[in-house]
Parts: C-alpha cells; structure tokens; sequence
C-alpha cells in the first residue's frame, strides 16, 4: 500500500467513523507517549528510590512539559497550514510548508538545546527545588536537552503526517521507541545502576530513533508533502504563516508550563513526600491529558482539512461529534481512575504517605476533568480554522493568570496540597466559560453564510 493510500481524506464520508478512524491511532500515540515518560519514573522510583522519583518527577518534569509544550504548538502551526493546503490541492503550498517546517525545528532545536543546557541550574533554584535532589535533577535535565533537536523533529514531522490523514506511522514509530525506552532504561537503570542519568540516555536515544524514523517515512512519501533533504530551507512568507497559528499557541502550552512551574514552588516547600506525590499523580493524571490531547489533534486536522476544502458546515459539524465522543471517553475514564488510583500508585512506590498524598490529589481533579474536555476541543477546532490568537488569550488570561495570582495571593496564607490543587478546577470554570461565549460567537461558525471562503495562501 502506498502512501497516499493510507492517508484519510478527512473531507469525506461519515463523519463519526472518519473521525474515530483518524483519532484511534492518535490516541494510542499519546497513551504510549504517556507511558514513554512514566517508564523513567517508574523505573527510577522502584530502583533507586523515592528522592530520585522526586527528582525526574518534580520541577525536572514540569521543566520538560514546558519544552514539550512550546514543541507541540510550534508543530500545530505546521500541522494547520499543511491541512489546508492539503484540503486545497495547493501543492506549492505543501513543498514549501514542510521543507519551512524542517528547517525551523533545526535552528529553534539547537538554540533551545544551548539555552536549557546553560539555565537548568537556574532553573531549579528559582522553583526551590530541593537541595538534597538537586544533583540529581540537574544531572537529569541537562542530558534530557540534549535531545532537544529530535524530539522536535518528531513532533512537527507527526504534526506533517497527522495533517494529510496518516496517523498510523507516528504511532507505529511511538510504539518502537518505547519499547526501546523501556529496554534501555532497564538496562542503564536496574543493570548499569547509573541512576537518573540512565533514565535520561534512554530517553535522549529513543527520541532520537523516533525522529530518524519519521525523516526516514517523509523522504520516502509520495505525496506533494514529501521532504527533500537538500531543499531544506525556510521559505519566509509560508514560515510567517506557521508561526502566525504555531507561537500562540506554544506561548498557550509554555504559559500553563510556567504556572505550573510557580505551583511547583509551593508544592516543593511541603517536602519530598508531597514532591514525589505530586510526580506520581501527574503521571497517572497524565492519562486523561494524553487522551484529551488526542482529541484536540485530531479536530485541528480535520477542521483543518475541511476549511482548506471550504466545507464549512462539515467543518462544524465534526465539532460536535467530537465533543460528544471526548465527554464520554471523560466520564468513563474518570470513574476508572478514581476506583484504581490507589492501585496505580503502588506502581511508583510503596511508601504509604506518597500514596495518601498522591489520592488526594486526584480526589481534587477528576471530577472536573469534564471542563476540560471542552476547552481542549474547542480551542483547536479554532486553531484548526486558522483562529489562534483568541483562543491563547482566553487560556492565558483565564487558566494561567488565576493560577499565578492564585499562587501569589491565596496560598501564601493557606499552603496545603488542597489550597495548591483546587486552583486547576476552578481556572478551568472560568476559562470554559469565556471560551463557549466566544466559540458561539466568533468568526469561524459564520464562514459559508455570511462571507466568501478565504482566498487560498500563497
């Protein structure tokens, strides 16, 4: 089978079926990246104990999830431009997106891959993180740079395959590197008992297979989005263009990275116990992230696609199944995770005030996790249409501001894991709130009726 055969041409056909057949590989994808960076802290926590889990856990993980993030929606500019020339037929469009796109994850890579190298220590000073694991963390981060220019590379070459329908290859290519993950940090871990900087080897050496491979599949397409390595270069106009829907939304991502950087301080305050609580309930709360994730990748593409082909009303139509789908998934996901957390934290470690910890934690999120899922969806279907910047304002202002100035104002005077976990549900009410008033409103849902659909990009 070629590759514009396993291709999903998202402008057709039923939606529901369309869409689940384009999300399942996606959110198996995010599931294995998921157990990707849960295999280090596991692994760590089992074999060399609770203050190593703190230290790839705590403010090292939340410093990594600021990377990511950035990485992420820098890729969702390439992943919307790409999707509507795809949708479009543009192939002038696509040659010049990918090669730009490319080019791009070369140069941001290395300079963020100096920059964090040099700053980690920085870093971790300005987040308290404790003293007796700071060797450890620092040891962990800067390795962890080292990958930087790979793990870029994967994201924004998924984001090129997820724009024109293939799914699959990132997720076969997740599922490889994984397994090498887990191979490999059971082998620096457990067998050469290198501590945290096994963890991070494996780690460093598994990206950097998941970005040979996903080069590999893009030289080898034969579509109009194939890469040409020798005319890799950044194409000015159409890099505008990709920035124009990638920056505000990876300053989106780094914003809740930084908050929750500023949440970290506090947390580190309370002690190791509450660090590694705190490490181990994000990585089983990462489930439900990873699959709301899914979702909104999925619904960026496939409004992406459908507005490059001006099918309006198919368009806003996917949105609604997709938010019908997301909150089922939700309250069955929610139920699952409040009747085995307890269970699932035994995995990380066997001291009992982590675990106590830990539940409590969850007690506090998941039964608003439902907020989320609308804010997750209807952000990017915006994004998906080309509508960025209103949606980075309104998570900005609404999730990240309330938490800082909740951080500043209101735990100073009552620090307690409960007074540091209620600021995410209630930053999540007010921001779904602004969201669905504007959602209703804006621009996008008027396309089709009131205007003529946009003149395709040059």
């Amino acid at each position: 089978m070629d590759t514009a055969q396993r291709n999903l041409d998202l402008t057709e056909g039923v939606i529901w079926k369309k869409l689940l057949l384009f999300l399942l590989p996606i959110a198996a994808g995010t599931l294995f990246q998921q157990f990707y960076s849960t295999v280090d802290a596991v692994i760590v926590g089992q074999f060399v104990g609770s203050d190593a889990l703190a230290a790839v856990g705590g403010s090292a993980a939340v410093i990594v999830q600021l990377v990511v993030g950035i990485f992420t929606g820098l890729s969702s500019g390439a992943t919307v431009v790409i999707s509507h020339g795809y949708g479009a037929g543009d192939k002038e469009k696509l040659h010049h997106a990918v090669h730009s796109a490319i080019a791009f994850s070369l140069l941001a890579g290395a300079a963020i891959t100096v920059v964090g190298i040099l700053l980690t220590p920085d870093a971790l000073r300005w987040t308290k993180n404790p003293e007796e694991i700071m060797g450890d963390a620092t040891l962990y981060l800067r390795l962890y740079f080292l990958g930087t220019i790979p793990t870029l590379l994967f994201n924004m070459g998924s984001g090129i395959l997820r724009a024109v329908g293939d799914a699959r290859r990132p997720l076969y290519y997740l599922i490889v590197c994984c397994l090498l993950n887990v191979v490999l940090d059971l082998l620096f871990v457990a067998g050469f008992h290198l501590g945290v900087a096994g963890a991070a080897i494996a780690t460093t050496i598994a990206n950097l297979t998941s970005a040979l491979l996903i080069l590999r599949q893009l030289a080898r397409a034969q579509g109009d989005y194939r890469l040409h390595p020798r005319q890799i270069r950044v194409h000015g106009p159409t890099l505008v263009h990709i920035l124009g829907i990638g920056v505000p939304a990876a300053i989106e991502s780094a914003m809740y990275a930084v908050s929750n950087l500023l949440i970290q301080v506090p947390i580190n305050t309370l002690g190791t116990d509450a660090v590694a609580a705190w490490s181990a309930t994000s990585k089983v709360d990462g489930i439900y992230w990873s699959l709301m994730i899914s979702f909104g990748v999925a619904i960026m593409a496939f409004v992406g696609q459908n507005y490059g082909a001006g099918k309006y009303d198919r368009m806003r139509a996917s949105v609604r199944v997709c938010l019908k789908i997301a909150l089922g998934m939700t309250v069955v996901l929610s139920v699952l995770l409040l009747v085995f957390a307890r269970y699932c934290f035994r995995i990380f470690t066997d001291n009992p005030q982590v675990i106590q910890y830990a539940i409590e934690i969850m007690g506090y999120f998941v039964p608003f996790y439902f907020l989320w899922t609308f804010i997750e969806v209807l952000a990017n279907a915006l994004r998906g249409s080309g509508d960025a910047l209103v949606p980075m304002v309104i998570s900005v202002g609404g999730i990240c501001g309330l938490r800082i100035l909740w951080v500043f104002f209101v735990v100073p005077h009552w620090t307690s894991l409960l007074s540091i976990s209620i600021c995410y549900p209630i930053s999540w009410a007010v921001t779904v709130t602004v969201l669905l008033l504007y959602f209703r409103r804006g621009r996008w849902r008027k396309l089709g009726r009131e205007e003529p659909a946009p003149p395709a990009q040059p």
